[in-house]
């Protein structure tokens, strides 16, 4: 029985600091694409069981019509968990078992607290929010009715994401997947019963998020509590260590910052694409209806890249605290390579079959699949450029240079995207030109992160430190 566990055990190890790297960066990757995948199915199954069984007119732009909101109130929490993966691949690649139990220990604290926050403010503020985005009057009532349950799942929501941020952190990109796979399903399942026989709309697909954020979170902490390695959660031991507190926020609060700069230069595009909307003084929203569906779509290319983000940011962290610079130096080559093959892939296809997948969320909307193909085929053409602008900005943070790619995020996206919009877009006032802005910021930023990347590693010492260990470094279960 114990050889059984330890072989079950093994299955979920990646040993991230020895042994060849690319191999262990794609199987790292491919879990944490299917997890995200995963994630964006059941995200998208919201839209597509509006679109096709709702009553209620406008339901996929409704719902579309909150994810610039929804992000920004989540990622000015999420991106504290970025610190908590740095710190944990710390601890894991100097072998610390003690800073890491501290480390597991006040990131689900922070998750819980972080939850209720976001809860409140969305609960509150939500439909001031949706006025100032200038969201149509013929679909506002129906966004803020999904909001006020969709808010109510933040709490799940920020737990799940915590603790899965500390099993990738350890190399265990299986478990996440298989939680999701469970609540995706679920997720599935219950919006179509809300939806298709209680007739519920927006608020049954809400209801059916926050079911299956509450199913995630309870099997991430049923992993950490049964954890036998560094990993083992305790409620005995929930604490906030001020000093785990203080390097996590050290950490994340810039990706945090970071983050909801660009949730915000999103709220701006979002406006001007309710704009398109306003003007045409209808009951329908083609523009809206379209640019969700579309980014819906897109997320799938986007969320696949993400997972080579993690590799670079978690192997890098271990194999910077172990010291194997050598290794840290390869990792961001490999990630980038990677990531151009994933993007131009995905990207190609999503355009290739753009018009079909439109009409799973938009069926005989030929205007609003028109609009949601004209801007998906500028973004999934060149989101690779994305991708590459990402994996820097996580070697850098695997580094603990976390302030830099925030300062150059929120100068080179944010700041440049909302100059567009002031300037370029208002004089080419074009649905085009509006998305332009996108691949101009990931080229210029991408450069400028590169370059900051290439001066720091020059103070890397030539040689490696010996690896000193007690133990492999692997993850446990």
């Amino acid at each position: 029985m114990l050889l059984l566990r330890r072989k079950r055990r093994a299955s979920y190890e990646i040993d991230m600091t020895s042994g060849p790297l690319l191999s262990k960066i794609i199987r790292f990757s491919i879990s944490l694409m299917l997890t995200n995948m995963l994630q964006l199915l059941y995200n998208a199954a919201d839209l597509v069981i509006v679109g096709q069984f709702s009553e209620t007119g406008n339901a996929v732009g409704a719902i579309g019509a909150t994810n610039a909101l929804t992000n920004l109130l989540v990622n000015l929490f999420i991106g504290l968990s970025v610190g908590v993966s740095v710190l944990v691949a710390r601890g894991y690649g100097k072998n610390d078992r003690q800073f890491v139990e501290k480390v597991v220990h006040t990131s689900i604290a922070v998750a819980a607290v972080s939850g209720f926050v976001i809860m409140a403010i969305g609960l509150i503020f939500s439909r001031t929010f949706l006025q100032w985005m200038d969201t149509p009057d013929a679909i506002i009532d129906q966004s803020v009715l999904y909001l006020s349950v969709y808010f109510i799942g933040a709490p799940f929501n920020m737990v799940y994401n915590f603790g899965a941020s500390i099993l990738r952190a350890t190399g265990d990109t299986k478990r996440p997947f298989y939680f999701l796979a469970v609540s995706g399903l679920a997720n599935v399942v219950f919006n179509f019963i809300f939806v298709y026989f209680f007739h519920m709309d927006v608020a049954g697909v809400a209801i059916g998020t926050v079911v299956s954020q509450a199913i995630s979170a309870f099997l991430v902490m049923l992993c950490l509590r049964r954890q036998q390695g560094m990993c083992r959660f305790s409620f005995r031991k929930l604490r906030i260590t001020g000093a785990c507190f203080a390097d996590m926020v050290k950490i994340g609060l810039p990706a945090s910052i970071q983050s909801c700069v660009f949730s915000i230069s999103n709220i701006l595009i979002q406006s001007s694409i309710n704009s398109f909307d306003v003007a045409l003084s209808g009951s329908t929203t083609p523009f809206a209806n379209g640019s969700a569906a579309s980014a819906s779509i897109e997320a799938f290319v986007l969320m696949s890249m993400s997972a080579l983000y993690q590799a670079s940011l978690n192997f890098t962290g271990q194999n910077y605290a172990a010291g194997q610079y050598k290794r840290v130096r390869k990792i961001l080559g490999l990630c980038i390579a990677s990531v151009t093959v994933v993007g131009i892939t995905l990207g190609a296809i999503c355009v290739l079959f753009g018009k079909p997948l439109l009409s799973i969320y938009i069926p005989g909307d030929a205007e609003a699949i028109g609009y949601g193909y004209r801007r998906l085929v500028i973004l999934c053409s060149l989101y690779f450029l994305c991708g590459i602008m990402d994996v820097t900005v996580g070697q850098l943070r695997g580094l603990g240079r976390s302030f830099v790619p925030m300062c150059v995020s929120i100068g080179g996206i944010c700041g440049l995207r909302i100059v567009w919009l002031y300037t370029i877009f208002v004089v080419y006032r074009s649905w085009e030109m509006l998305f332009f802005s996108y691949p101009v910021t990931w080229i210029i930023t991408g450069a400028i992160h590169l370059i900051c990347y290439y001066f720091i590693q020059r103070k890397f010492p030539k040689e490696d430190e010996p690896l000193h260990r007690e133990e492999p470094i692997k993850a446990t279960a």
